[in-house]
């Protein structure tokens, strides 16, 4: 698997979030429009020098941006754990060919489970909670955009759980749920499942109520973390005007958590802490 952002992806959400133009990023690096233009539709790659005045303009980590466009960095495959299926599930789907991440986060004692985002992929979840004889308890979105909330409708007909979704979302939403079933979230809220807890922690910056979902079990932590953070980047600040908030709950929030905590965003291949402290030029 490639990671989600290249480094056309991320200039132009550092530069959009810090509301740069083209011409303003042009006399702060020193490069030609025309130049800064060509790196953000990916028709070259730039060189070190390039990246260099780049990451001084816009605040990015040189060495991290370095590591991933030019050398080839990808995040090391994770434990056996997080691909046995017992304890987490990633339920793939599509929108217009764009691959998004749903997981199902499962007790596997109790054979409770937690729907983290869709996954635009409702028919796929309810299968798969089928075949494995699971009880659904809840649904905890990430963030409203469709590609992760979308089939709410279909699960909740089937099963009439409580949609989790922070303040500021719901407006967002591509069908909206019974106010009834909806519950806003605090701020490290633990949400119970089976034997195990889930914690809410606050995110903003992808989208206004942005959420992710950290647990553990068995001395094994993790955290769904949506499109607040990809390996190697973040999701786009959505109005750019959150850019500020956002780099916050990545850099305070979510890179403060243990070094091992494996994090699984919506998109792209799943990470870790300790390599995203290292290796996210936004971190």
């Amino acid at each position: 698997m490639s990671l989600e952002d290249d480094f056309c992806d991320i200039l132009k959400k550092a530069r959009f979030g810090q509301e740069q133009s083209l011409t303003a990023l042009a006399e702060l690096t020193h490069i030609a429009p025309s130049d800064l233009e060509s790196l953000e539709k990916g028709q070259r790659l730039p060189t070190k020098a390039e990246i260099h005045h780049i990451c001084q303009a816009l605040h990015l980590r040189l060495h991290s941006l370095v590591a991933l466009t030019l050398d080839g960095w990808m995040p090391q495959p994770q434990p056996d754990w997080t691909t046995d299926g017992e304890f987490v599930e990633t339920i793939r789907g599509s929108i217009g060919g764009y691959e998004v991440k749903g997981y199902l986060f499962t007790d596997p004692d109790t054979k409770h489970t937690l729907m983290i985002d869709t996954g635009y992929n409702a028919q796929q979840m309810l299968a798969t909670i089928k075949a494995r004889e699971l009880t659904l308890i809840g649904v905890a979105l990430t963030h409203g955009h469709a590609d992760h909330a979308g089939g709410l409708d279909q699960i909740l007909a089937e099963w009439p759980v409580p949609v989790y979704l922070g303040n500021g979302d719901f407006d967002l939403l591509p069908w909206k749920p019974d106010l009834a079933s909806l519950k806003i979230p605090a701020n490290h809220q633990m949400i119970a499942l089976g034997e195990l807890t889930v914690e809410c922690l606050a995110t903003p910056g992808h989208t206004p109520g942005g959420f992710c979902y950290l647990t553990s079990r068995k001395g094994h932590s993790l955290c769904f973390v949506g499109d607040t953070l990809f390996a190697g980047s973040v999701g786009r600040s959505n109005p750019f005007s959150l850019y500020p908030q956002h780099l916050h709950s990545v850099r305070q929030t979510l890179l403060h958590l243990s070094k091992e905590t494996v994090l699984f965003p919506g998109h792209g291949p799943s990470t870790t802490v300790a390599e995203e402290q290292t290796h996210n030029p936004f971190g």
